[in-house]
């Protein structure tokens, strides 16, 4: 079995050195910095110290995981798994300390969390949060869960893990097939601003931002609702991937075949009636049938999942209007700072940009998942370019002289981060992490 691509790591060895850390209790691995300047090194401290710092544990399931940290307290679906996946690929970088536990740890309980308050008609929740809360209001995908797990799976060799995910993702499969499907296109659909995890975009104006009486199963009743929505039907095909690999590694080939021929169906259909030729981007669907034409970076989210195959002439096609017209194209996705949330040419692109806005702001969760889509698509140097342009924005980003800090969004266009909320994001700690040690390795 071969894992999953876009979460590889592979090219040079990291130049390294052993450090001891005063937080931690061992010598660790320290990648080369782009400059020998102090800062790049206790921003480097400072993030491992942030993200020891995010593990907790949640009442409802008693081993550490990886909080989202700042002003949420707590994982959510759409993004928590991958973080404390991508805080596993960097374990020989961690300090363990006394009463530390090993980010293989924390990312596996990130996964078994989730799966261990799914609900028995498998809908598995948002978010779990230190309050004790878990979210059932909203669906929240972004990244797969069953693609986090798998790659998880295969680097720990954890049997357990693999049965567990691979159970509880094809019930969450079944689980979005019957309750959002209700125009029954085989697409999946949006119900409410916080399905994908959009708060406060344009993408979703005059929409409530949970479903009614916080009930994922329920629409509200507006004409337009409910909506097919590209990311969220890419984060099934990518599941749907992931099981069919999962059921391979478990000796169920009939089933692998049945995940591999779903996948396919609704790959297909995203591109057939999800995208627009005319603005190369991809669009929510209305129940009137209208687009909902606003550029937003739930196109990077279809990327994310590989939808558009560059083997296949017409996905190739594709692929290269897209990244012309919109992903590489200065004048919307392709800001100094990549990748704005609506499109700077957008006539809804949001200025000034507000706290906790999808309205523009580069978000570092989407940059923490660029990874996962420019180097398979032939985009390595451009992904360098950008790697080095969110670095350099997060050194940059705290007292002079002093190490970066780690904050949510920033403005694409001068790389200024909003600061209205605290530091201590994990994804922006990852994402200077990540980075690094990936721009190292040459």
């Amino acid at each position: 079995m071969q894992r999953r691509e876009f979460l590889r790591i592979a090219g040079l060895t990291t130049a390294a050195v052993g450090c001891e850390h005063a937080w931690g209790a061992t010598k660790v691995e320290v990648p080369r910095f782009p400059s020998g300047n102090l800062p790049w090194q206790e921003t480097w401290d400072s993030a491992l110290k942030l993200l020891a710092g995010n593990v907790k544990t949640v009442p409802k399931y008693d081993k550490p995981m990886l909080m989202e940290g700042a002003v949420y307290p707590g994982a959510w679906m759409e993004c928590g798994p991958l973080e404390a996946l991508v805080y596993a690929q960097l374990r020989r970088y961690v300090p363990q300390g006394e009463g530390q536990p090993d980010p293989l740890a924390v990312a596996r309980a990130e996964h078994m969390a989730f799966f261990a308050v799914q609900k028995e008609d498998g809908q598995i929740p948002s978010s779990d949060k230190l309050s004790g809360e878990t979210g059932f209001g909203q669906i929240q995908m972004v990244v797969p869960i069953a693609a986090t797990a798998w790659e998880l799976a295969q680097m720990t060799h954890d049997h357990e893990l693999l049965e567990t995910a691979y159970s509880a993702c094809s019930r969450w499969d079944t689980w979005l097939r019957r309750y959002r499907d209700t125009r029954k296109t085989g697409l999946v659909e949006g119900f409410c601003t916080y399905d994908t995890g959009h708060d406060n975009s344009p993408r979703w104006q005059g929409i409530p931002n949970r479903c009614p009486d916080s009930d994922a199963r329920k629409c509200p009743p507006i004409a337009t609702m409910p909506r097919l929505c590209p990311d969220l039907s890419a984060t099934v095909y990518g599941a749907r991937k992931a099981l069919a690999a999962m059921a391979g590694a478990l000796g169920k080939k009939n089933e692998a075949a049945k995940w591999e021929q779903d996948a396919e169906t609704i790959r297909r259909l995203i591109i057939e009636k999800l995208y627009s030729p005319e603005d190369a981007a991809f669009f929510d669907l209305d129940a009137k049938g209208e687009f909902v034409k606003v550029r937003g970076d739930l196109i990077t989210r279809v990327m994310g999942e590989h939808v558009l195959k560059l083997d296949i002439a017409g996905d190739r096609k594709i692929f290269n209007d897209v990244w012309e017209r919109q992903l590489h194209n200065p004048k919307a996705f392709w800001a100094p700072f990549p990748f704005p949330s609506i499109a700077m040419d957008d006539p809804a692109f949001v200025r000034p940009i507000p706290r906790n806005s999808w309205g523009g702001a580069s978000q570092a969760l989407t940059a923490l998942r660029v990874p996962r889509w420019m180097e398979h698509y032939g985009k390595k140097a451009e992904m360098r370019q950008l790697m080095t342009a969110w670095m350099t924005a997060i050194v940059k980003s705290g007292e002079p002289g002093g190490p970066g800090e780690f904050r949510q969004q920033m403005d694409p266009l001068t790389g200024e981060f909003t600061k209205k909320d605290p530091s201590g994001y994990s994804p922006a700690a990852l994402v200077y992490l990540d980075f690094v040690q990936r721009l190292a390795k040459g």
